[in-house]
């Protein structure tokens, strides 16, 4: 990420138009101006945020991780005091988790005994040829 800029509280309260658009989230300032047409919940809501810690907020809707990771895209610097996470070990920086080696999946595909294929098939199949000639002995079926 590189040198991130400083904000003071106060600096952060000044964008809070719809032209500028700025929120805190755990101590990161997101200018999210861009975003605000684009956000699922609509910009009111980052509106009535705007200039403030949105910390709470954000927590109480439960985003996903998709959504926390793409604060990531619209950081511009962090809040004074608040302590810079060390990029290069992604397990301390809050939002990102160590990347986990997908686990793979096996299907073992098994070959039918070859019974089955006349168990299937050809017993229903004399199941009704035998009906058939049965009804036709009987008298019952007439072709």
């Amino acid at each position: 990420m590189g040198t991130q800029r400083i904000f003071t509280l106060s600096q952060v309260e000044q964008h809070k138009s719809k032209q500028d658009c700025w929120i805190i989230i755990h101590g990161r300032v997101l200018d999210v101006t861009k975003f605000l047409e684009e956000h699922p919940g609509g910009e009111e809501v980052l509106i009535e945020s705007a200039g403030k810690d949105a910390t709470k907020e954000f927590e109480d809707i439960g985003h996903s991780k998709a959504a926390k990771n793409f604060l990531f895209k619209h950081q511009i610097g962090y809040l004074q005091g608040y302590k810079i996470p060390d990029d290069d070990n992604l397990v301390t920086d809050f939002f990102k988790e160590p990347i986990k080696a997908k686990e793979m999946e096996a299907y073992v595909i098994k070959e039918d005994p070859k019974y089955q294929i006349f168990v299937e098939y050809f017993v229903p199949f004399l199941a009704a040829a035998f009906f058939l000639y049965y009804r036709y002995l009987t008298g019952a079926l007439q072709l």
